[in-house]
């Protein structure tokens, strides 16, 4: 359960609302801004959830490595709606403001789904790993119930994850100014508000998200090094397949993880590549997953076009009768 923030932070603080600076303050360009996100974000939603019912649709993609794909686009979905459809409704708006509340819940989820998502790509690397090193024992190993157990470790680990860092920032006193130098809630230029000394605090942050990134990004690096070198004794047509699904795997990771490891490791410092890796990490990245997952991946355009023949053959026939 979601701790109740506003009642607690009222004590804490002077401050009722934030103002976010946004991406851009001229209207005009809001107004392409707009459009432009927008269409992303319909991007997202319908190419993540596609990939959902595909999986789901397809008995043929009921295996770990697919379970763990469908958690992924969920996850995706999710985490672009945390930013996106308030940046969308602040371009239409004057006043980008957001309650000190909302502002918790904000960045609450947005480090729920990244720790989670994080945890998530490094479990579907151990699973490749499998797949590829071990593949005699592979659904012996990565059987339902091993699957089930990490899918919900990483929901509970980005959850603890997302808890403490809301709890150092909640309890610190917000009096005044009030500008987020950025298009949502994020801690490291949240806590620069605070009326007070915050050193301790970044310290916990990248001790925090900066170590769960780094340490993350090198068990990765690991993983797939393993991966490769066993490669060489896979038959060609084995190998291909292999280094295709690893390489969409890569591809995510370093746009992913690249963000954390920038805006993370590091002290609460602006720098004015903030906004653009920003943009990246809560659109672009949700955005690619689905084409990068898609069009490298044969099993899975082989079922969207079982999925698109089942729902296009009722009217194919209807064409049918009536020509």
């Amino acid at each position: 359960m979601v701790p109740n923030w506003t009642a607690e932070a009222q004590n804490q603080t002077s401050v009722s609302e934030f103002i976010l600076v946004g991406l851009s303050n001229n209207p005009e360009m809001q107004l392409v801004l707009f459009v432009v996100f927008l269409v992303i974000y319909i991007l997202i939603v319908v190419g993540n959830i596609l990939i959902v019912v595909t999986i789901v649709y397809d008995q043929a993609l009921h295996t770990p490595m697919y379970f763990f794909l469908s958690n992924l686009s969920f996850i995706d979905i999710c985490h672009a709606t945390v930013t996106v459809p308030k940046m969308l409704a602040d371009f239409l708006s004057t006043k980008k403001s957001i309650p000190f509340g909302g502002c918790m819940a904000q960045m609450f989820f947005l480090h729920l789904f990244a720790c989670t998502e994080i945890f998530l790509l490094t479990v579907m690397a151990y699973d490749r790993y499998v797949a590829i090193c071990k593949p005699m024992h592979y659904l012996t190993i990565m059987n339902h119930r091993v699957c089930l157990i990490l899918a919900g470790t990483i929901w509970l680990g980005g959850t603890i994850h997302s808890l403490a860092l809301i709890g150092m920032t909640i309890d610190l006193p917000y009096c005044g100014p009030q500008k987020v130098d950025n298009f949502f809630c994020d801690v490291p230029p949240v806590i620069k508000l605070a009326c007070t000394d915050t050193y301790i605090i970044e310290v916990l942050i990248v001790s925090n998200s900066g170590l769960i990134s780094m340490v993350c990004f090198v068990v990765l690096v690991v993983s797939y090094g393993v991966i490769l070198v066993s490669l060489r004794n896979q038959l060609a047509e084995g190998r291909r397949k292999a280094l295709s699904t690893c390489a969409a795997h890569l591809t995510v990771v370093t746009l992913f993880l690249g963000h954390c490891i920038f805006i993370y490791s590091r002290p609460s410092t602006s720098f004015s590549e903030d906004k653009v890796v920003s943009v990246f990490f809560t659109t672009v990245t949700p955005l690619l997953n689905p084409i990068i997952y898609t069009l490298r991946n044969e099993d899975m355009k082989r079922a969207l076009h079982k999925l698109v023949d089942f729902f296009l053959r009722p009217k194919r026939a209807e064409w049918a009768a009536f020509i």
